[in-house]
């Protein structure tokens, strides 16, 4: 999948500048397709010259000009041929912090620790974001409430997917953290 469906995605909530829509990237849809602002706004440059949003010029006193992106029919067509589609391939996990832990008989498990529990402190900062984010999407409705009356349930559906795997990596990060635990009574014990 490119960034394109992403964008395209993002733009189902309305119109957006590049900033907004950078902005929104980065509270929720980085959570499974991370993009810089600079591959942002050169796919929102793609999408318009292929015809799948349009961007209009908004007139600003003392700022400098911006743009304004909505889907066009084309777009939306081209996601929703996309959203239907068989995924081609299953999620491929590309994570650094998995490769140190393979690694980790050839290194020093107190380094090793300290990245685990950097790892869990970025997991519980995004669970509570995400926290946040699912409390601003309900407004005050229960999750069955806003399910069955939301214009909208995608943002909350990858919001719980987001929830769900942060959850299982801080449980993962737990069970790393307890093994090295196990083995260093061991050696300890010698």
């Amino acid at each position: 999948m490119s960034l394109k469906y992403a964008v395209l995605a993002a733009l189902l909530e309305g119109e957006a500048s590049g900033y907004e829509l950078s902005k929104s990237f980065d509270v929720s849809i980085a959570n499974f397709w991370p993009a810089t602002p600079q591959q942002l706004y050169r796919e929102l440059e793609r999408l318009a010259q292929d015809g799948l949003i349009e961007a209009r010029v908004v007139r600003q006193e003392r700022r400098p000009d911006k743009r304004m992106f909505t889907l066009t029919r084309t777009g939306r067509d081209e996601l929703t041929a996309f959203a239907v589609a068989p995924t081609r391939r299953p999620t491929a996990l590309r994570d650094e912090l998995l490769i140190k832990i393979q690694a980790l008989d050839d290194g020093d498990p107190a380094v090793t620790r300290e990245l685990v529990e950097e790892r869990m402190a970025r997991a519980r900062a995004k669970l509570e974001r995400y926290g946040r984010m699912r409390e601003r999407l309900l407004g005050g409705r229960t999750e069955e409430e806003y399910l069955r009356e939301a214009d909208r349930i995608g943002p909350y559906l990858t919001l719980m997917g987001g929830i769900a795997f942060e959850g299982e990596y801080l449980s993962w990060c737990e069970r790393v953290l307890s093994v090295l635990d196990l083995r260093a009574s061991r050696v300890a014990q010698g």
